[in-house]
């Protein structure tokens, strides 16, 4: 979801992992350890929360989160709570982040000091003021200054357990007087509309013998209108010591794409979407993105996903494959290194094979967290009671078991992913034609090395855990991860490969012939030009699940249309409901019943984060936990629902209640919708992909990259010049023909300016139409302050 702004979309996003925490102060009781969580919250509303760690003053959390931003935020915050043994939560401590010094930790692991919580700490969000200085004459005919201050409205005021209640106090303070006054309270609401005026003598009259300690300016005197972010009183802060509440270790990635209507990229995208057509292909605008970025996964995520959109990743990939594949020496090293090719496929993987991922490994996964059965195969670390024959035993199924689901699989692979794996055994096939089996090792590299091995390994980075698991299953996914991904390799001395002595005498279980032949039968069918995905029948697909608060429907004629807990699951079929995971539902909406889905406003029922699902005769309420999750949800109902015939183009923004709409003031029930339905987004639930946004992002990374491309283009004249050896400074570049690749070169640097120029000029233009203090940009707005300081900036590069 982006914001727009005059003909800009700015998207925001974040990717965070919390490590751990250090020196906690101890509980005040005779066991002296916690048991904590770590919260993630925009400002003060909560989005993600981790596992809870017990008897430790020092958790590791070892969690990663990652999330597109719906809306303005000023701080990125971590709560530290401990829970204690009756199941109440307290905090501990908490680490703010402002939304402006959020690049300054950009990808780095930084520990943070908590700091003490208290309600002036707590402060969000803003008010709107309107102040008025004015001349009064008194009855004695003696003139006076009175000072008239409107409170206006309030915004994004912080929720307290569940509640805001807010009320407004004006104080005019001077050295010898604080006269304050204050608003009526509003009831359920964090966006409070007071509109209510306050008088106040701000100066005496002229036979006062004293300086008056207020003074304003002569156009003082006209009415003034502003905005302040609200701020912690003087006291809000306490003098305690540093790192008396222990520290945070996170690693945070903030990033935030200020995207142009698609025709501005035009140019760019034509360029990088011809890549693999290009000869060579090492001449190429992404092969030359790849060459210049500091990290080769940095270039791929967008080339992939700009690649995925236009239907461009199996040529593009097929292309710096084959070329890699020409450059490899060595068949056993075939794909091994973190190259271009390598990050690009991972990627498209991560993209298109998630669901895939899903079905084939999560019962397994779901087994061995659930049933906790001891696999400890190394003699040392065995606990008392335990046999290592029969950990050997358990490990064992659990091996099988998950073996034969990943080489059963192979009809539900993707087809883009099966594309991907025929090029690379051809590739390599034909250029190590004496060794029979690299047609197999190209492939089981990737889809047993860095597919199904690192999702059994960290379940929870791959969606198939909700937290990372405890220290006792880690270890037996570790083993698991490990013999499964030997078995893929067909390694020719396979026991050999572990340094272990354990683990070579636990892999004798496998030195079977049907281990290696279920193996080749597999990766045969993933890479097999003819294999065809089976879509005669469709099973149904769970794309989302969880806890969300629903509103009555209305569908029996008389009850209450009160607020329930219920729990809700998502498929490609219907949209249902129940008490509890794994109850029948309550209801089902199939999915071809969803006219649309659209935010619900908060005046409805003074509840934030609400959406509704619109049906032929009713629309279903429902209230989601934060505003990262509410997003999530309808995304995903819109898309899985987009290609619906009935679709509404129009809505009621407002809920219906008491004989009207509260948007429009209708009073029919079926009246048509007053606004329009917002923008489709694309169908396919597993690649929701903005190709100008990915290509807003190749730009960026081409700008920040802007030295290394001269550089480039310095190497590629002092080739085509001197024939000689090469210069050292030059040696990082592949280049396997200068006057192409320089070619390409003056294109993208043309390119990239011409997008710097539209940037620079939008930033003018910004400039000169913002007033500091308006709804934009209230006083106090850091990011504002920072923003003046980036105008002033010249580019490091002319245009």
């Amino acid at each position: 979801m982006a914001v727009e702004e005059e003909g800009l979309r700015i998207f925001q996003s974040v990717k965070i992992k919390i490590g751990e925490a250090k020196n906690l102060p101890s509980y005040p009781g005779p066991n002296k350890m916690r048991d904590c969580y770590c919260t993630v919250n925009l400002d003060q509303e909560e989005v993600f929360r981790t596992k809870i760690v017990e008897k430790s003053l020092c958790p590791f959390y070892g969690e990663d989160f990652h999330c597109e931003i719906p809306r303005s935020f000023r701080h990125l915050s971590f709560y530290i709570f401990d829970r204690d043994v009756f199941r109440r939560d307290s905090i501990i401590g908490k680490v703010a982040i402002q939304k402006e010094d959020l690049q300054k930790y950009h990808n780095r692991d930084t520990w943070f000091q908590l700091q003490h919580v208290d309600a002036d700490s707590e402060v969000q969000g803003k008010v709107h003021l309107e102040l008025r200085l004015s001349e009064v004459i008194t009855d004695t005919g003696v003139v006076c200054h009175k000072l008239a201050a409107r409170i206006l409205e309030c915004q994004g005021l912080p929720i307290v357990n569940g509640q805001c209640d807010p009320y407004a106090t004006v104080t005019l303070a001077g050295p010898y007087r604080s006269e304050a006054k204050k608003t009526k309270v509003r009831r359920r609401t964090n966006n409070p509309q007071f509109d209510e005026v306050f008088y106040f003598e701000v100066t005496r009259p002229c036979s006062y013998s004293r300086k008056s300690h207020f003074d304003f300016e002569e156009e003082d005197v006209d009415k003034l209108e502003i905005r302040y972010f609200l701020q912690p009183r003087d006291n809000g802060s306490r003098s305690l010591k540093p790192g008396d509440l222990g520290s945070l270790r996170l690693n945070v990635v903030y990033t935030e794409d200020h995207v142009f209507s698609s025709d501005y990229y035009s140019p760019l995208r034509d360029l990088l979407l011809r890549s693999a057509d290009v000869e060579p292909v090492s001449a190429s605008a992404a092969h030359i993105l790849g060459e210049v970025c500091r990290e080769k996964q940095e270039a791929a995520v967008p080339l992939v996903r700009l690649f995925l959109q236009h239907g461009r990743v199996v040529p593009f990939i097929s292309a710096i494959a084959n070329a890699e594949v020409r450059r490899t020496q060595d068949p056993n090293t075939i794909f091994r290194g973190n190259s271009l090719t390598s990050k690009c496929i991972d990627e498209t993987m991560k993209l298109a094979g998630m669901h895939y991922l899903h079905v084939t490994l999560k019962p397994s996964i779901e087994e061995i967290c659930q049933s906790h059965k001891p696999c400890e195969i190394d003699p040392v670390r065995l606990r008392d009671g335990e046999n290592l024959e029969n950990n050997m035993e358990n490990l064992r199924q659990y091996v099988d078991h998950i073996f034969s689901a990943i080489t059963k699989s192979g009809v539900s692979c993707p087809t883009v992913m099966c594309d991907i794996f025929f090029s690379l055994r051809e590739a390599a096939a034909k250029r190590f034609q004496d060794d029979p089996d690299v047609r197999y090792t190209a492939v089981s590299s990737f889809v047993f090395l860095r597919f199904f091995a690192p999702a059994i390994l960290s379940p929870n980075l791959f969606q198939l855990t909700l937290h990372h698991t405890d220290p006792l299953t880690s270890r037996t996914l570790t083993l698991i991860s490990k013999t499964i991904q030997t078995l893929g390799s067909l390694s020719k001395s396979k026991s050999a490969s572990f340094k272990e002595s354990y683990m070579a005498a636990f892999y004798e279980f496998f030195n079977e012939q049907k281990y290696t032949e279920a193996v080749k039968n597999f990766l045969d069918l993933i890479s097999s030009s003819g294999r065809r995905d089976p879509k005669s029948i469709e099973q149904p697909i769970l794309l989302k699940e969880g806890f969300m608060i629903k509103r009555a429907q209305g569908r029996k004629r008389f009850g209450m249309k009160n607020f329930k807990k219920r729990w809700f699951r998502l498929t490609n079929h219907e949209f249902t409901y129940q008490k509890s995971k794994g109850d029948q539902p309550l209801c089902s909406i199939p999915i071809e019943n969803i006219l649309a889905v659209e935010k619900l406003e908060e005046e409805s029922f003074k509840m934030k984060n609400m959406f509704q699902v619109i049906q032929p005769e009713r629309a279903l309420y429902v209230q989601a936990d934060n505003c990262v999750e509410a997003k999530a949800w309808a995304d995903t109902l819109t898309k899985v629902s987009q290609h619906n015939q009935q679709r509404l183009t129009t809505f009621h923004p407002s809920a219906y209640l008491n004989g009207r709409w509260l948007c429009c003031r209708a009073s029919s029930d079926m009246a048509a919708g007053c606004t329009p339905c917002t923008g489709g987004l694309p169908a396919n639930i597993q690649l929701d992909i903005d190709g100008d946004r990915e290509t807003e992002r190749i730009y960026s990374l081409f700008n920040l990259n802007m030295s290394k491309l001269e550089k480039m283009q310095e190497a590629c004249g002092s080739r085509s010049v001197y024939a000689g050896p090469e210069q050292e400074e030059y040696s990082s570049f592949v280049i396997d023909d200068p006057q192409e690749t320089y070619k390409t070169l003056r294109q993208v640097i043309a390119g990239v300016g011409a997008l710097e120029q539209e940037h620079a000029q939008y930033r003018r233009d910004k400039f000169q139409k913002t007033k500091y203090g308006s709804q934009e940009h209230p006083i106090g707005d850091k990011s504002f302050q920072s923003y003046i300081r980036q105008r002033s900036e010249t580019s490091t590069h002319s245009i």
